[in-house]
């Protein structure tokens, strides 16, 4: 068995196994063997089948296995000699020759292996990285008080639509109607939005609904009848509004205070602007974390100015995912890739440096935030602990799930530990400012 390598750069390794006859003759011998005495081939017993028929029958595959398994020692001991920080996984050469995958013949075998660039940098109070303190202005307060009041508000008899209202209408023409049917004025089309605006009770109107609503689900839902009968309908209908709604915000009063932050904690109006202006503080803590993070990703991977082997990637990503991907979808995506492939190896070189490890502990708390965060989405705020914990352990056991956790958990855990180690330069800076930074 022979091993032979050369190196076009020093990331890049292409690697030549040949192997002889004599050396895969005795592993295909215990092959055969072991064939041979689990075999359960009717009219022989279980283990005495001639040697001959095992052959003819497992010979093939034995002869694979066997060859296929000195190749995979051969190059294990390759990395391990030349201490290669492996990418990806060897990959078959282009040029890889066609074996005749015969007993007694020799085989070669050619193989790409790329390794990833040593990483050597340090990390101090001379890496400097701006953190962005965004200022809350009266005008910001004044609307986020207006939003809370008017997310808890509720609708009420109008008397003209206007565009964020509603009219209850019954619709009809010769052949459908559907009586009491709300819409929502911001959901019509644009350009038929107009014929819904200004409209009081007792109004009729004629509209095509196809026009005025193009998404069919809600078109079926509106007209009372299954998506697959739309088509059947005529699309002119006659609109008569039998009220209009308008939501109104809450007022300011101890009943608003106490639904948005339960009894009794806010009871003034100054009480109220303060906890507006937390929550203001913490979107904003959250926007300037969000931004530092990324920061920290781009400062460090330019401080570490990675060389990959770009042309080995691009074929390692097509051939570790079996088809799924074209050659140019792997070339249109790449760039992005590559930028998050760069992170992955600074951050475990950094983890590696200050010796982190995400632990059980970060990653219950990780599931349960992003488990809280599911429910809050489709308004369920106040979810008891224990169905969080529940929910969470079901999340930890998908292995998709988990992984993204992971590299969530690691992500922090390095960008914490980076924020204690580097100088942050902190920056003032308005809030339509700071969403203006590339």
């Amino acid at each position: 068995m022979k091993v032979s390598h050369i190196q076009p750069d020093a990331l890049n390794f292409k690697v030549t196994i040949e192997i002889a006859a004599a050396d895969y003759a005795e592993p295909l011998k215990k092959r055969l063997n072991e064939y041979k005495r689990k075999a359960d081939i009717k009219g022989f017993r279980k283990g005495m089948a001639p040697m001959q028929l095992i052959q003819r029958m497992y010979g093939d595959q034995a002869l694979y296995e066997s060859v296929n398994g000195l190749v995979g020692e051969s190059l294990d001991k390759f990395i391990q000699d030349q201490k290669v920080r492996v990418l990806g996984e060897p990959m078959p050469a282009e040029d890889q020759p066609q074996n005749s995958w015969k007993a007694g013949e020799n085989f070669t075998f050619h193989f790409d292996i790329a390794q990833t660039p040593e990483l050597k940098f340090e990390v101090g109070k001379e890496d400097k990285i701006p953190y962005y303190d965004i200022n809350i202005t009266a005008a910001e307060k004044k609307a986020a008080k207006e939003d809370l009041l008017q997310q808890y508000g509720s609708l009420q008899e109008g008397k003209k639509a206007g565009e964020n209202d509603y009219i209850v209408a019954d619709i009809a023409n010769e052949g459908h109607k559907a009586e009491g049917v709300y819409v929502s004025i911001s959901h019509v089309d644009e350009a038929a939005r107009g014929a819904f605006i200004g409209k009081k009770a007792g109004d009729k109107f004629e509209i095509n609904v196809n026009e005025a609503f193009t998404n069919e689900t809600d078109r079926a839902a509106m007209l009372k009848v299954q998506k697959e009968q739309l088509a059947g309908l005529n699309p002119m209908f006659t609109f008569t509004v039998v009220n209009v709604k308008t939501f109104v915000a809450a007022e300011e009063n101890q009943e608003t205070y106490d639904k948005i932050f339960g009894e009794g904690k806010v009871t003034t109006p100054e009480q109220f602007e303060e906890k507006v202006t937390e929550r203001i503080k913490a979107s904003h803590e959250q926007e300037a974390n969000y931004r530092f993070g990324a920061d920290v990703r781009k400062f460090f991977v330019e401080k570490a100015a990675l060389e990959l082997p770009e042309d080995f990637l691009k074929r390692w990503l097509i051939y570790a995912n079996e088809g799924k991907f074209t050659a140019e979808q792997v070339e249109k995506e790449f760039p992005g890739f590559l930028e998050d492939f760069k992170w992955q190896l600074v951050r475990g070189y950094l983890m590696q440096k200050f010796g982190l490890k995400v632990t059980k502990e970060d990653l219950q708390a990780a599931a349960e935030s992003f488990v809280a965060y599911q429910y809050a989405m489709y308004g369920m705020g106040n979810v008891p602990e224990n169905i969080i914990k529940s929910s969470a352990e079901n999340v930890l056991q998908d292995q998709n799930q988990l992984r993204r956790l992971e590299e969530q958990c690691e992500d922090n855990i390095t960008i914490a530990k980076v924020r204690e180690e580097v100088t942050l330069q902190t920056k003032k800076i308005s809030q339509d400012k700071f969403r203006e930074l590339k």
